[in-house]
């Protein structure tokens, strides 16, 4: 059983449907493993402007997990993958000045297998790197981000991803 990490973070000025939510949000994320390394991007826009992160979304309604993954990651990079497990979650809550909850996200992070094609950048990306668990190290993250791709490795060495 995986536990979920909490962010608790000042807001980065950020408006659309998923600000000042009355529930939280579920979302998913994918760490892309190809060549014994992980696929990192770095965001363009609030909330993680300018970190290194796992592609990922929000889970549309009616959707399985699954599901969400692979088109999270086809929308946002243009590959295709194959989750594999659960390698982790985490639990983001932004709050404004007043201490009003201004963004909640609970992101289930998935281990997963590349299977075709190269990362494309757009407006939600800013770069994209393959990286292994000690160049991830040296890069700016989301908190937690470390622990989740070390528990993707393993998730696919364990069940021979």
């Amino acid at each position: 059983m995986h536990s979920c990490g909490l962010v608790d973070a000042a807001s980065a000025g950020m408006s659309d449907e998923r600000t000042y939510p009355d529930r939280p949000f579920l979302a998913v994320s994918a760490a892309i493993l190809r060549d014994g390394r992980c696929l990192v991007v770095r965001r363009a826009r609030p909330p993680a402007h300018g970190l290194f992160t796992l592609p990922g979304g929000v889970v549309e309604a009616g959707e399985a997990l699954a599901e969400a993954v692979v088109r999270e990651v086809r929308e946002e990079t243009g590959m295709t993958v194959a989750p594999v497990a659960l390698a982790g979650c985490r639990e983001v809550v932004l709050r404004d000045r007043e201490n009003r909850v201004e963004r909640h996200f609970v992101i289930l992070a998935f281990a997963a297998r590349w299977l075709t094609g190269d990362p494309v950048l757009n407006e939600e990306l800013a770069e994209a790197r393959w990286v292994d668990l000690a160049g991830l190290a040296a890069l700016p993250t989301t908190e937690g981000l470390a622990g989740i791709v070390a528990a993707a490795f393993d998730e696919l060495t364990r069940t021979g991803g």
